[in-house]
């Protein structure tokens, strides 16, 4: 979905310490993970083709070994995945949050690969490869059903990306708001990976715009899907996430306070080989009746106690690979 995770490698997305890029800016808040090297076109690229042209089998070998030497060559890394996961693992030893690093990788090289084999598959093998709750295609439904859209809101935790073919599959609209990247030609690539799904993107600015662009996709009564659990810049809301203060973003709760559209927590669980189970959260409807600030507050912080409730069960596919508390404290203390 949205500031979509990088299929250019095996290796996690935030390495920009262990490829020579700072890992801190301004007043020693991490940088974004876009701009490390790994996230560039040229890797971006020589992964899509590589994954789409092996036997499954052998790309998780590459992936495998790939993330074993990622392990052992990036200690910053290793080192921020383990602070980030104090917080779920709070009496696990600095080894064992180590090791538990490694199994974060893996989990992530494995559903890029098969999220990058599902491009291909036809519409035979995509029934197939999701596991869809009733309850869960119940949910769609009956949110579109009232005619005002929906905002699908997710963390940066299991295959997020690969939603857009589970719409296709449930022949749902979807449109995917994303940040641009900063290198143009995995900007390029990653659009045309949507649209291959048939998905509609929609960049974000800073700017009035892209609100109202949002509101017109939901006025049609489209499923609009958002990465919640980054700010971005002023547009944030502050949350307990994990039994720690955060900050997520605001608008897709601010949006749906104006336009009565439900935020749905969603998530894709990888549950095996090619295999995803689906599970989307109860819709949260922003209380009208609440002074405004309130009810955006009220309605992330019930978006955040679902994304940590993943999390709790599945550690390894929460994936942040910078340090995500220590962004979240510069934050606080207004290094913004």
């Amino acid at each position: 979905m949205p500031e979509s995770r990088s299929p250019a490698s095996p290796t996690p997305e935030s390495a920009q310490a262990d490829s020579g890029v700072t890992s801190s800016g301004a007043g020693g808040i991490p940088r974004r993970w876009t701009h490390h090297s790994l996230n560039s076109g040229l890797i971006f690229g020589l992964t899509v083709r590589g994954v789409g042209a092996l036997p499954r089998a052998v790309s998780y070998g590459i992936g495998h070994v790939g993330t074993w030497l990622a392990w052992r060559l990036m200690a910053e890394t290793n080192a921020a995945v383990a602070a980030n996961l104090r917080a779920v693992m709070p009496d696990a030893t600095d080894e064992a949050l180590r090791r538990h690093a490694l199994q974060t990788y893996r989990s992530y090289a494995y559903d890029t690969i098969d999220f990058l084999h599902a491009l291909s598959a036809g519409d035979r093998e995509l029934l197939t490869t999701f596991d869809i709750r009733p309850e869960d295609r119940a949910t769609f439904e009956s949110v579109l059903a009232r005619g005002k859209g929906g905002l699908m809101v997710t963390g940066h935790y299991g295959c997020w990306e690969i939603g857009g073919l589970l719409m296709r599959v449930l022949n749902l609209p979807l449109t995917v708001v994303a940040m641009a990247e900063s290198d143009p030609e995995v900007n390029r690539l990653r659009r045309e990976t949507r649209a291959r799904m048939g998905v509609d993107t929609l960049e974000v600015r800073q700017s009035l715009e892209t609100a109202l662009h949002i509101r017109r996709m939901l006025g049609q009564n489209r499923l609009v899907a958002m990465l919640i659990d980054r700010h971005l810049g002023r547009d944030r809301v502050q949350v307990t996430h994990l039994g720690r203060p955060a900050y997520f973003l605001q608008t897709p709760a601010l949006l749906a306070y104006l336009s009565g559209a439900p935020l749905i927590p969603c998530f894709l669980e990888r549950i095996g080989r090619g295999r995803f189970r689906t599970f989307a959260g109860t819709p949260v409807y922003v209380d009208p009746q609440l002074p405004r600030d309130a009810a955006i507050q009220q309605a992330t912080q019930r978006v955040a106690d679902v994304i940590e409730s993943r999390v709790r069960l599945y550690p390894h596919a929460w994936y942040h690979f910078y340090r995500y508390w220590d962004a979240q404290r510069g934050i606080l203390h207004g290094l913004d």
